[in-house]
């Protein structure tokens, strides 16, 4: 796959495929129109739909990754949506073009005997194709999912006719929340936990698995991460590797708009640390992390950083593009 943010593919594609498939969810199937197989991708990848105005949002591939005839992601008809989702819903249909960028995979599933899966609303999307791998590797699993309502819950048949007993649903409405404190206990042995869904969900996880031993709990975040007030934004410079250029970053810019009002091409989305789209590479320098994404022992190896939000914690960083 690609470096993220630099060369990887982008896409003219079209949608063969448009259903609902629960309450406010729109599940798309996206192909090549010349019938080109799609770039390989593995369970937790996501796209970008580069949409309408510069507008660029992210979403999931839940589908079966070694079809590479078509990608299938879901969106949720979000009624805080900053536009991507109503955009989404009010102007792709069958036969629709979209431009696409990526594969991209932050939330990689890394082998184990043994999984839990977690999952809340919209967020099963990137755990269907993981239930799937697990399945296939021969792992055993079982899946808590919930949801508002039944009827907002989305891939339930296909997810019961994978999953049989080891699927557990969790319509708000009729039976409560997740009951976290049952499966969080304590940590099983050689069981790994992955979870995605709303921000609420997913800080429950981390209260009741903060004393866990690393490595345990992967996450992936729609929303960003509430980091309380804002570290000191000093000034600081980034020298670029590749030109040699040294930029000043003030305190009231990112990194990313500096790098765009020096005509440095860097691929973005979010602008909020969660999609990774704008991953960079550090050559030197200690970075204040901002993201969403990397795990703690990620972020203090300082290898990489997401100019959208990350900034400097120190004079100088020098960036690998």
């Amino acid at each position: 796959m690609a470096e993220p943010g630099h060369d990887e593919a982008e896409l003219h594609l079209r949608a063969r495929r448009r259903d609902i498939g629960a309450d406010d969810v729109v599940v798309l199937e996206l192909e090549d129109p010349t019938g080109k197989p799609l770039p390989q991708w593995e369970p937790g990848a996501h796209i970008d739909l580069c949409l309408s105005d510069g507008l660029t949002r992210q979403y999931s591939l839940c589908g079966d990754p070694t079809d590479r005839s078509v990608y299938r992601v879901g969106v949720l008809r979000d009624p805080q949506s900053r536009g991507g989702s109503v955009y989404v819903f009010d102007n792709l249909h069958c036969n629709s073009e979209v431009v696409v960028r990526g594969p991209r995979n932050h939330f990689p599933l890394q082998p184990s005997p043994r999984y839990v899966f977690i999952a809340g609303g919209i967020g099963v999307t990137p755990i269907l194709p993981m239930i799937t791998a697990a399945e296939a590797a021969g792992a055993e699993w079982e899946l808590h999912y919930g949801g508002r309502t039944r009827a907002s819950m989305c891939f339930v048949d296909e997810l019961a006719a994978i999953a049989g007993g080891r699927l557990t649903l969790y319509p708000q409405d009729e039976v409560g929340l997740i009951d976290l404190d049952a499966l969080l206990r304590t940590p099983r042995k050689d069981t790994l936990v992955y979870s995605c869904g709303p921000g609420p969900l997913l800080q429950a996880i981390e209260d009741r698995t903060a004393t866990w031993p690393t490595g345990i709990v992967h996450m992936e975040r729609f929303e960003p991460k509430d980091f309380g007030d804002e570290p000191d934004a000093s000034s600081f410079e980034v020298e670029l590797a590749e030109s040699g250029m040294i930029l000043v970053v003030p305190p009231d810019k990112s990194v990313l708009e500096v790098l765009e009002d020096a005509d440095v091409e860097v691929y973005s989305s979010c602008q909020d640390g969660t999609c990774g789209t704008c991953e960079t590479p550090v050559l030197a320098g200690e970075v204040t992390h901002r993201d969403s994404i990397m795990t703690p022992a990620e972020q203090a190896a300082n290898d990489r950083m997401f100019v959208c939000v990350s900034r400097a914690a120190c004079g100088r960083l020098v960036l690998g593009i």
